[in-house]
């Protein structure tokens, strides 16, 4: 087990180059397994679930050759079979099961053992079946694993949540039937416009990604390409909340400005406002005083939900409760997606922060508290960061557990914040 040793009090300023974004660059691997030519990837980010999302296409007969000092990825899968995941890799990957729609759509047929991912709630894939079922596929749903069978054609699919990992499962699929696909309620993510931009790019024929309704015409083939994975806009909504609870400056490079319109609104209820120069690509973030909870018309406690894109997204719910603990006022947190996520916040009140948990999804902050170090256990990417940025502002020192659970979504985190003036080290091994 790895944790983290975090003394707080340092502020956290500086300059940060963002990564890619691993939600753009998961599925972007699934989707090399397409065609028969090279498929070259940059900007993908060093962590853990991209590791593993590579040995999964190895695992079915691709190739892969990676430079992790340059962000470059190149995947060869002129010669794949439809089976060859490892249950225990699945296991520990949810997106493992993004290569269904390109398996099938290439060979007719595809065998894949059930997915796993974080404990944060049930994440269904019915959407992801009754997709492939409405473009002709026959499916077998096992409890060992998932066969999939048939010849594709074009479907007018409505789907029955805005499933990000449907969208891309069915979008994929789709660029190699036979026909058009229409996909309405699509999700609206800034990956699920990477993956598109990667298809196009192959050959494939897509209209719609970033609206609820995506058109694809299906192609015979597809080629090889070179692509960029967009920036993470969750890890710099991480940062710049890492720098607003201890009271640094902070300049993001790297940034595709075009996500952070639908971050602006959630950090201004605190208070947190920055600059973007979309020419150089870069986010500055300055402090301009206490954090303070800006409350709605007539004094009325505001109320943060989540949803899908373009509504506040889930992944940074986590880390915003964080930062209500340490702003002035009041604010109810609606955790909509997810029954599980918003658990995390019992390490939170064990480090002083004063949260109401009305039920598994809502829970009520009042702040600023004055946080205090101990050991948490960090369950899951986004709860794990979390308890990070608690721990920078805390007093004394913090032994964050499970601490691999947040290399799976970021890059080299004690690194990154030591740059910055964090006092954080890493101890790997038995605790």
């Amino acid at each position: 087990m790895k944790r983290l040793l975090i003394r707080g009090g340092k502020v956290v300023s500086g300059t940060h180059r963002v990564s890619g974004n691993k939600n753009a660059a998961l599925p972007m691997i699934a989707a090399a397994l397409l065609t028969e030519e090279d498929v070259c990837l940059s900007n993908v980010p060093d962590i853990d679930d991209v590791a593993r999302m590579l040995e999964a296409v190895e695992a079915l007969g691709a190739t892969v050759t990676r430079d992790c000092a340059h962000g470059t990825v190149t995947i060869g899968a002129s010669r794949i079979r439809p089976s060859g995941i490892d249950p225990r890799l699945a296991a520990r990957i949810r997106t493992s099961f993004l290569c269904a729609g390109p398996l099938l759509a290439r060979l007719g047929r595809v065998s894949l053992p059930p997915p796993g991912g974080d404990a944060i709630g049930r994440r269904r894939l019915d959407t992801h079946l009754a997709g492939f079922r409405a473009m002709g596929a026959r499916v077998s749903a096992g409890r060992r694993a998932f066969a999939l069978r048939g010849d594709l054609s074009g479907a007018r699919i409505l789907l029955d949540e805005a499933s990000v990992t449907a969208t891309e499962n069915l979008m994929m699929a789709a660029a190699r039937a036979v026909g058009r696909t229409e996909i309405y309620n699509a999700a609206c993510e800034p990956h699920i416009v990477d993956l598109a931009t990667l298809l196009n790019r192959m050959g494939a024929r897509v209209r719609g990604a970033g609206t609820n309704l995506i058109v694809i015409d299906g192609v015979d083939s597809l080629h090889g390409c070179r692509a960029r994975v967009g920036c993470d806009y969750i890890e710099a909504g991480s940062y710049i909340a890492a720098a607003a609870v201890t009271g640094g400056a902070l300049t993001l490079t790297g940034i595709d400005s075009t996500p952070f319109d639908v971050l602006a609104k959630a950090f201004g209820r605190f208070g947190i406002t920055w600059a973007i120069d979309a020419r150089k690509r870069t986010l500055r973030y300055q402090p301009r005083g206490r954090l303070r909870m800006h409350y709605d018309l007539g004094d009325a406690i505001p109320s943060l939900a989540d949803g899908t894109w373009p509504a506040f997204p889930s992944d940074l719910m986590s880390i915003l409760i964080v930062v209500a603990t340490q702003s002035r006022g009041t604010c109810l947190f609606f955790e909509k997606m997810f029954e599980s996520r918003l658990y995390f916040v019992d390490h939170l009140k064990q480090m002083g922060a004063r949260i109401v948990q009305c039920d598994p999804h809502r829970v009520v902050v009042t702040g600023p508290s004055s946080l205090q170090g101990g050991t948490v256990t960090s369950p899951d990417i986004r709860a794990g960061i979390a308890l990070v940025i608690a721990a920078l502002c805390a007093r004394g020192e913090t032994e964050i557990l499970n601490a691999e659970s947040v290399d799976r979504g970021y890059v080299s985190v004690e690194a990154s914040l030591g740059r910055l003036g964090a006092d954080i080290v890493r101890e790997d091994g038995q605790v």
